[in-house]
Order: structure tokens, then sequence, then C-alpha cells
């Protein structure tokens, strides 16, 4: 399998890396990358694989997958670029934020075997979770090869539909940056309780990670967890009437439903360039 790579940035690292590390071999890979010092370290980084300054036909004939992972501005350009050097590839991925099928679909000149990615920067460390969505025309057999790609750097699930990407996005694109900050403000109470900095971060991610272990191994759903450490009267119980009374949980909701409606308004600003 040949897979080439458009755009040589962290998402781009995150997967090829994945992905040798699980037995690809590294002469597998192409980035294209127009800037000289991504390319080096690529390829200071992946001993093996191949880079190249721009698109062009020799380097795009023949293989299995291309993957789009430019930024969402710059993907318009891309895809024209690509556009008459793309209509025998199998399968086409994009990890660009934002960037609708149908769009890409135009600026491909009508190619139409695309899958669209919403990873989130966990993928960085191989504990990602990426939505998919695959337009009609690709088949079983090149989604399984779309997904191998993210399956390198943690977990996927499809969408019916690509729209629920956009709430993929302001669940979990997004949901690292809520986790940070609840982790800031654990660590903030922490030392304003008198505990050291270092103790304070300690604690912190310990007890989100222990939870999220606890969580992962039990059958149970989050609400019957909760109610476990929940004495009547006791310490927890004080600490969630207040989160209650501030309506955190409400205001958590709003927020990420506010990050998925960012995400279709990104996707109509990006999809009206002609």
């Amino acid at each position: 399998m040949s897979m080439i790579f458009v755009g040589g940035g962290n998402m781009a690292s995150a997967l090829i890396g994945g992905m040798i590390a699980k037995g690809t071999a590294a002469q597998e890979f192409c980035v294209i990358d127009p800037a000289d010092a991504q390319r080096d370290r690529l390829a200071a980084l992946f001993s093996g694989i191949a880079v190249a300054p721009a698109i062009d036909r020799h380097v795009v004939d023949g293989a299995s997958i291309v993957v789009l992972a430019v930024k969402p501005q710059q993907m318009p350009t891309v895809a024209r670029e690509l556009a008459p050097h793309v209509e025998s590839t199998p399968v086409v991925l994009s990890v660009a934020a934002g960037i609708r099928t149908a769009d890409l679909a135009r600026w491909l000149n009508g190619y139409r075997r695309i899958v669209r990615a919403m990873p989130n920067t966990p993928a960085l460390v191989g504990a990602g979770i990426t939505g998919l969505f695959a337009m009609s025309e690709v088949n079983a057999e090149r989604r399984g090869v779309a997904a191998s790609v993210l399956e390198a750097c943690g977990e996927v699930v499809w969408c019916a539909r690509e729209d629920l990407l956009d709430a993929i996005t302001g669940v979990s694109g997004s949901g690292p940056a809520y986790v940070f900050y609840f982790l800031e403000a654990m660590e903030e109470a922490a030392r304003e309780l008198g505990l050291e900095t270092p103790v304070a971060r300690k604690l912190a991610y310990a007890t989100f990670a222990g939870a999220m272990s606890l969580a992962r191994q039990s059958e149970e759903e989050p609400a019957a967890l909760r109610a476990r450490v929940t004495s009547k009267g006791g310490t927890t119980a004080r600490a969630l009437e207040t989160m209650e009374a501030a309506k955190v949980k409400a205001h958590f909701v709003a927020a990420i439903k506010a990050a998925a409606a960012r995400a279709k308004e990104l996707g109509d600003e990006f999809g009206a360039e002609r």
C-alpha cells in the first residue's frame, strides 16, 4: 500500500508514526510539503519515507490513498492542484476541520471517493478518537483503508450523516480543551487551599486519569458512578450542590452545542470558497 500525505504537520506526523509503529514500512509513505524545514524534519524523524515539495502526477500515481492534512484555509488551493492527478486514486481522506465533502469534491473536479475525518489532539500520543464520514461512492474496502490510517492513533466512530461531524467536533474535537480547562480549575483550587503546584497538578492529573480508568472498566453509566461516590450530606455532595446551583452542567452542555454550531458556521465559510 502506498500512502501520500499532502501536508506534513503534527497530525500527519502522528498518523505516519502510528502506522509505522504498527508495522507499516516507512517506504510506503510520501509526504508532500512545500516547506524545506518540514520535509527535512519528517525525513529525519521517519527514516526511509519519501518527501516531495509539490503535488505531481509522478508522485500521486499508484497511491492507495491520498491524505489531505493541510489547514482548512489551504484546502481549496491544494485540492485544485491535486484534481488533475487524483482520478485513479482509490480514496482521498481529509483531516482538515470544517471542510465538507461536497466542497472538496467540487474543488477536485467532481472526484467523490472521499472520506472526511474529525480527529482530536490526543492522536498525537496514540490516544485519539476520530469521527469519520464517507461519501456514498466509497465502498467498504476503501472505508477500511481510510479507517486504518486513523486507527493507528486511536479509536474511530463512523457517522451516517456528515452533519454529525459538527457534533463530534463540539464533543471530542474540541473536547481535550474542556478537560484541560477543568484540570486548570482543580489545580487552581488546590493551590488556593494551600497545596504547592507540583502536588496540586499531580492530584488533578491522577484524579482525572483514575476516574477515566474506573469509568472505562465499569458497565455503569456516569450518573451511577457519580452517585456511588456522593454520600448524602458529605463533601462530594456539597461540591456537586455548588456546581448545580451555578448550573455548571447546563453551561457545559451549552458550550459544547456552541462549539458544534461554530463548526457548522466554519463549514459554511470554507464552502463559500469558489
